[in-house]
């Protein structure tokens, strides 16, 4: 009987994960625990995907709000810093926010505008528009921001960003301004040293700072990269993928994983005879079209994974093939055709028109996305993420 069923995706419940647990184990009990109670065969090139937090929550990678304060400092040793391009959100900088406030004594916190990185907005693009103002070349003070706006609350969560960060300010006593602006250079007007807080277009915001005279500068990605007093840290991603564990702690993005999904596919290798790809993933790379919210706030969608699962797909359009290079065909001789076609298509499709409309995106990017939507961020207690059939074509 012809194959009816294509990729197939089940998320996995596992145990409540604590600091010092073993995730290889867990992770692989699981999976075979899984396999047996719902009766599915592990295949060569299956997904495991684990979510950065319980990773991240058994290797205890958690730090205080008195550790960020320490690091910053260090870094800033009490002088007036700028902190901007914050992304607005309780759950991944409101607790950011806290450390940072106790480790400073006079911050100009400058917020982009109409929204920000990940697009949570302040205001709508239409009401700039009827106001007449220029998100690309003006600057305006809070005073100035609140005449034209007033006073929003963020769609989804209710919040006012702008009176939530500032009373986290007002909380540790920082002397504080705000301003508006989507020009990095704008914040050397008030100060020369700055604290950048964007994720995806950090690099470039930090080396116009330091070219156009910025002397202290750095990035959420360059606090917490060593332990402060036993803290948890990330050498890679600093401060960069944290998520809110208390009002008092952050779990940081989780460090040293490559060995994790490396020694979770030998030890599958090793009990089936079968090499899956395993990786571990946090926040997927898609874009909500009503709330206009870009869902990536981590740095990568997947900071450690097996090497099967780099690179692009490399797949053909079904719809070209059968609406225009075997458009005189129809039935068997339609379907023998495409699959042998797809049996013997030839290297890279990069830049080939039979290509042309399937994703150009990384593995990574794709199955971490998959597997973002499948365990959610709440109370399904899945997370870990099975993908079979995903390399599966037309022809299997």
């Amino acid at each position: 009987m012809e194959r009816i069923v294509g990729t197939t995706v089940r998320s996995l419940r596992t145990p409540i994960i604590r600091e010092g647990d073993n995730i290889v184990k867990i992770s692989i009990d699981t999976l075979l625990k899984a396999s047996s109670e719902v009766n599915f065969e592990i295949n060569d090139r299956d997904c495991l995907c684990i979510t950065e937090s319980v990773v991240a929550r058994a290797q205890g990678n958690y730090a205080t709000i008195d550790d960020i304060s320490v690091d910053i400092m260090n870094k800033f040793s009490g002088e007036h810093f700028g902190l901007i391009f914050p992304i607005l959100s309780r759950n991944r900088f409101g607790i950011i926010l806290k450390g940072i406030a106790k480790g400073a004594k006079k911050i100009t916190l400058m917020l982009s505008y109409p929204s920000d990185e990940v697009g949570n907005h302040l205001v709508d693009m239409d009401v700039l528009d009827i106001k007449g103002v220029n998100p690309w070349t003006d600057v305006l003070t809070e005073k100035q921001f609140r005449e034209y706006f007033g006073y929003n609350k963020h769609k989804f969560t209710g919040v006012d960003y702008i009176e939530y960060y500032k009373s986290i300010l007002d909380e540790f006593n920082v002397e504080y301004e705000i301003i508006f602006s989507n020009n990095p250079l704008t914040i050397l007007d008030y100060t020369k040293n700055v604290l950048a807080c964007d994720i995806h277009t950090r690099e470039r915001t930090k080396s116009l700072l330091k070219k156009y005279g910025g002397i202290k500068i750095y990035g959420l990605d360059e606090i917490l990269t060593s332990p402060i007093n036993g803290s948890g840290y990330n050498p890679q991603y600093g401060l960069l993928g944290s998520n809110k564990s208390s009002e008092e702690k952050i779990k940081l993005f989780p460090r040293d994983g490559q060995p994790i999904v490396e020694a979770i596919q030998k030890e599958i290798k090793n009990l089936t005879g079968k090499t899956i790809e395993v990786m571990i993933y946090g926040d997927g790379a898609f874009k909500d079209p009503v709330g206009k919210i870009w869902e990536l706030a981590d740095p990568v969608v997947s900071p450690a994974y097996t090497k099967g699962l780099e690179g692009t797909p490399n797949e053909v359009k079904l719809k070209y093939l059968a609406d225009d290079l075997f458009k005189d065909l129809s039935g068997d001789e339609l379907r023998k055709a495409i699959s042998d076609y797809i049996a013997n298509k030839d290297g890279s499709l990069v830049g080939e028109m039979i290509s042309q409309g399937t994703t150009p995106r990384r593995l990574t990017d794709l199955i971490g996305s998959l597997a973002d939507l499948t365990s959610g961020s709440g109370d399904k207690g899945t997370p870990l993420v099975y993908i079979q059939g995903y390399f599966d074509n037309y022809t299997k």
